[in-house]
């Protein structure tokens, strides 16, 4: 798994960008000035990157670890960051998480409200396909087991039978046949881990965005972030992260596996039936 401990924010002119380091802070302060300086050179002489908004699949997460869970072998199995919109995130280094968005139901408009003719056949359900399409790779590969969770946008399904390396060509063949979401496939890749978001995004209960994010300024930039998660932690009591719908195939399952399927469920309240968040 890849969760620098060190991060540093470095400054040049009005340009700035973090970088990180394994070994010391020193070290993510030094890159990140350099980072920040051929930033402006570019901009200097004309040559603009195109960033996009959201995750930087080609870099580590800036996320604190907040909890490391052990294996039977005393290795480090997964551990819980706290993303950068102040959710906790279950980071698996070997226990599969795949996800599958769906598509968002289209509302008919006033006219097809109106005038639309009955329906011949019934519509198609992408939830019920994805289920489908697990089903069938449990038929073709009988020692394969599924536990699957709605999510607010879609499906998540673990691999429940055995443990596996997320960067390898048989990980990637599973998200090809699951139809896996291609932005979470890069995400795996990059962290050298599987992921699988803990708790509710905070504008789905009504919360407001953090503050401030980690690592902290100063005690009062962290004062302001423990205030907010106050609140944050109330407002998710009220909500789900996913909501288990069933089995399926091998019903066995790997130790390792059962170790990071109870604190998933428990921390997500996949079996509370309260409103997906």
């Amino acid at each position: 798994m890849n969760f620098p401990p060190f991060w540093a924010k470095g400054a040049s002119g009005d340009f700035s960008c973090w970088r990180w380091s394994s070994q010391s802070l020193a070290e993510a302060q030094s890159l990140a000035a350099q980072a920040a300086q051929q930033l402006a050179e570019r901009f200097k002489h004309g040559h603009i990157p195109q960033h996009h908004y959201g995750y930087y699949p080609d870099r580590p997460f800036r996320e604190p670890v907040l909890r490391e869970i052990k294996n039977r072998n005393g290795e480090t199995a997964a551990v819980v960051t706290r993303n950068s919109y102040g959710c906790l995130v279950l980071n698996t280094s070997r226990v599969m998480f795949v996800d599958v968005d769906l598509p968002e139901p289209k509302r008919p408009g006033l006219f097809q409200r109106l005038f639309r003719k009955p329906e011949i056949a019934p519509p198609d359900n992408p939830q019920n396909d994805a289920i489908a399409k697990a089903e069938q790779w449990a038929r073709n590969h009988s020692e394969w087991g599924w536990r699957i969770y709605r999510t607010r946008a879609g499906l998540r399904l673990l691999a429940t039978h055995t443990v596996f390396d997320p960067e390898t060509a048989a990980s990637n063949g599973v998200f090809d046949a699951l139809g896996a979401d291609p932005l979470y496939r890069r995400l795996c890749q990059t962290q050298k881990c599987f992921r699988a978001r803990l708790t509710p995004k905070y504008w789905r209960c009504n919360g407001s965005r953090p503050p401030v994010r980690w690592p902290f300024e100063n005690e009062k930039a962290e004062n302001r972030f423990n205030k907010w998660q106050a609140k944050y932690d109330q407002l998710s009591t009220q909500f789900a992260t996913c909501e288990f719908i069933r089995k399926i195939g091998n019903t066995d399952v790997h130790p390792d596996v059962q170790l990071i399927l109870g604190l998933h469920d428990e921390t997500t309240r996949a079996e509370s039936k309260l409103e997906l968040a």
